[in-house]
């Protein structure tokens, strides 16, 4: 697939707090049907970037094309209608609502027939399925990892953002969490992974980005990234 044709698209993205430049030109493109991953250190920029696609922080400068349409500076819930979810860092469920409350809330902009994404959801985390009426904040870690991505996949994503989704997870949990990050990308949805377990992500990714202090500086099949002495050094601990 060409450049031309990509899901996402990205040109000199930039991002500022105050006077902190977060991310420093980002050019990017995500194919469509592929995972790609963006590794880095802590604070090089990889949750600014994922907050400023799904809306949550606006960018000063720069453009965001998905699907050939411009959303640079759009609302949270217009991204959301474009088709882009976001799995945020950190879970962000809602502790006193119900698992299955928090599901419905991730369809909560959707006009069509959203039902069938329950169970496919609840396909993909059989573990939900048992606990649908109890208060998601009573959930283990990774039970609570495993609604985060559920209701994010309620939005019915075309392009799907993960914010960390192994993070605190014990090392059993994280390779099923990986094995259904996986799973949902052969099921049709294109995933945007930030992920500090460099092996994995570039285990499962097609391709990949080095981000160091808000900018990328290496990017490539994540095959070759992960025989990159500089990347085995820095992030596979090589």
């Amino acid at each position: 697939m060409s450049e031309a044709a990509a899901l996402l698209e990205v040109r000199d993205l930039q991002v500022r707090y105050g006077a902190v430049q977060a991310l420093k030109g980002i050019s990017l493109a995500i194919q469509g049907g592929e995972i790609a991953t963006l590794i880095g250190a802590n604070g090089a920029g990889k949750s600014t970037l994922l907050r400023t696609l799904s809306g949550l922080v606006r960018p000063a400068a720069g453009s965001i094309l998905f699907q050939g349409r411009s959303l640079a500076g759009a609302s949270p819930e217009s991204i959301v209608d474009a088709g882009i979810c976001h799995a945020p860092e950190g879970r962000r469920i809602f502790a006193d609502m119900s698992v299955r409350e928090n599901l419905e809330l991730g369809a909560y902009r959707r006009r069509d027939a959203w039902r069938p994404d329950l169970e496919r959801v609840l396909g993909l985390f059989p573990r939900l399925r048992e606990r649908l009426r109890q208060s998601a904040g009573t959930l283990s870690g990774g039970e609570q990892q495993m609604l985060a991505i559920g209701r994010a996949l309620m939005g019915k994503p075309a392009l799907l953002l993960l914010d960390e989704p192994s993070l605190g997870l014990a090392p059993l949990l994280v390779k099923q969490i990986f094995q259904i990050v996986e799973e949902i990308n052969r099921q049709g949805t294109t995933i945007l992974l930030v992920e500090q377990n460099a092996h994995l992500a570039l285990k499962v990714a097609r391709s990949a980005y080095v981000l160091e202090v808000g900018e990328l500086v290496l990017q490539g099949p994540a095959a070759e990234l992960a025989r990159n002495d500089e990347v085995r050094r820095a992030y596979l601990g090589e």
